[in-house]
């Protein structure tokens, strides 16, 4: 079963970093519009947090003994290049012991509206019983998110599988329902949920290409 969080139902911080990238005049400067998709990742590793366990353990401090809880799962973050990496690292921030997996998966045009999706090049380490948290800024079509997952699967098969996005479209959410696995744990994290897309399979109305505007123009 899959579950979505679309934390756009509470409002929140994560409203406003959303509201920043996606005005046509602050998105102009890369170095906010990187920042904000880092501080939505940061946001949203902790709430991811909750869901992992936890096992209860003694810390020495310099004055006595302490009880605690640490983290009892492993935790792989995997992204798609290379509009998910200041997301990716947003992660990292809080998940700062987690292994990390790279997917290269892009469109590859047939003409101006249709494409199929290529993975080139996987860098993941074994993830057997582990947690994976799959992360892409853009949710436009599901396609993308589901290729990957489908990569990284030849590298073992994850007990639980968290996909994290920062805007979703209700298409994307309906094509992963019925095409992620229903036999693990499968959750949806969501900053914000668009109604569609275009002919081009862009969300709208979303915020434009998260690539270029993270990183430049590509030719």
């Amino acid at each position: 079963m899959v579950e979505v969080i679309n934390f756009s139902n509470t409002p929140s911080l994560l409203c406003d970093f959303v509201a920043e990238m996606r005005h046509v005049d602050i998105q102009t400067d890369r170095m906010r519009f990187r920042r904000n998709i880092e501080r939505i990742g940061e946001t949203m590793a902790y709430e991811i947090s909750k869901r992992l366990r936890y096992e209860m353990c003694s810390i020495p401090s310099p004055l006595g003994i302490a009880e605690g809880f640490r983290l009892s799962q492993q935790v792989v973050l995997g992204t798609i290049l290379r509009a998910g990496l200041p997301f990716h690292h947003g992660f990292l921030n809080y998940f700062d012991h987690a292994e990390n997996a790279f997917v290269s998966a892009y469109r590859k045009y047939k003409d101006a509206l249709r494409f199929d999706i290529h993975v080139e090049y996987i860098a993941c380490p074994d993830l057997t019983g582990k947690v994976l948290i799959l992360t892409d800024p853009m949710l436009a079509t599901g396609s993308s998110m589901e290729m990957a997952y489908r990569a990284l699967q030849t590298r073992g098969i994850p007990c639980d599988l968290h996909i994290a996005s920062v805007i979703a479209s209700k298409q994307a959410l309906d094509y992963l329902k019925q095409n992620l696995p229903n036999d693990r744990n499968v959750t949806i994290w969501t900053a914000a949920l668009d109604d569609e897309i275009n002919e081009h399979s862009y969300i709208i109305p979303g915020l434009g290409d998260a690539g270029d505007l993270a990183y430049g123009e590509k030719l």
